[in-house]
């Protein structure tokens, strides 16, 4: 397949890159910013800037078999502080299906997240549960806008569309303020971390697994096509156990102290991965403990 992946600089996309044409796919990136993680892939990347709708139907080739569509300002709190940011989100997902429609590129996967979900009375969630009235910060609308916009597309166009929920994704090619490289990064200089919710609970995803998700979808885009499906561990893990296990790994003294959780964010949240496994064999391998591990070999080099 000749796949194009917008976001491609990015700690998904580069990994997904790097699988995809290890497994002989032709593959064009996406993104307004160089890949400072592998600089081959920057030869196979589109320098664009979605947010421009026609510098985005001038670069993308019309000869591209299917979209991954990652590119996102994907902080939830950064999008509490800056509202404009979801507003990219919006734009960027416009303009993306815009340009798949103009130039006839017959299908589409779309990065959508666990934070449509929202808060609610259940902990453990299937993709039949997420609601407008759950809406809890400006990136959940953004991605439920996202979502939507995908359908609209589906039922007037006859795009034929997947649709991932992510949730809590880790590991190599990251050094934002997520939270996993933002404590490795305050561990390692013995400075005081904050854990907001002591009782915060989140399905935290190892990248490979996540990666491994998504190739396998993409291998069986046609018997899958026009689903959701989320792509987690399928557990729970708290972050204050995250802060203390991490602590312990690096040896650290830093003081871990507890406040509430941020207005916006999601508290308690597990996916149920059933339909994933059944439908693409998605098998995630690599729980916390062993992730985390993972995680710190390569922050350390």
């Amino acid at each position: 397949m000749k796949i194009l992946i917008t976001g491609s600089s990015g700690m998904i996309g580069t990994s997904l890159m790097e699988r995809l044409l290890g497994l002989e796919h032709e593959v064009v990136g996406l993104d307004f910013v160089k890949n400072e993680w592998n600089e081959s892939l920057n030869d196979k990347t589109l320098d664009v800037d979605l947010r421009d709708l026609e510098a985005t139907l001038q670069a993308v080739p019309a000869d591209i078999d299917i979209v991954v569509h990652l590119a996102a300002n994907a902080r939830v709190y950064d999008l509490v502080v800056e509202p404009q940011l979801a507003m990219d989100n919006m734009l960027t997902v416009f303009n993306i299906l815009e340009t798949v429609r103009q130039k006839k590129i017959p299908k589409l996967c779309f990065a959508s997240s666990r934070e449509v979900y929202g808060n609610s009375e259940k902990e453990i969630h299937n993709e039949d549960e997420s609601y407008v009235k759950n809406c809890e910060s400006p990136y959940t609308a953004s991605k439920i806008t996202g979502e939507a916009l995908v359908h609209s597309y589906s039922q007037c166009y006859g795009l034929e569309f997947l649709i991932y929920r992510f949730s809590n994704v880790y590991g190599k090619y990251d050094q934002s303020d997520r939270v996993i490289p933002l404590f490795i990064r305050k561990l390692q200089k013995n400075e005081p971390i904050v854990v907001f919710g002591k009782d915060k609970l989140l399905d935290f995803t190892y990248i490979d697994d996540t990666v491994s998700g998504i190739v396998s979808s993409l291998e069986r885009f046609d018997e899958v096509k026009n689903r959701v499906f989320n792509l987690a561990f399928g557990k729970g893990t708290s972050i204050l156990f995250l802060a203390e296990r991490l602590k312990e790994l690096l040896k650290s003294e830093s003081e871990i102290s507890v406040e509430e959780s941020r207005i916006g964010e999601v508290i308690r949240f597990i996916a149920d991965v059933a339909q994933a496994k059944e439908a693409l064999d998605y098998d995630p391998q690599v729980g916390i403990e062993e992730g985390l591990k993972k995680s710190l070999e390569w922050y350390l080099k």
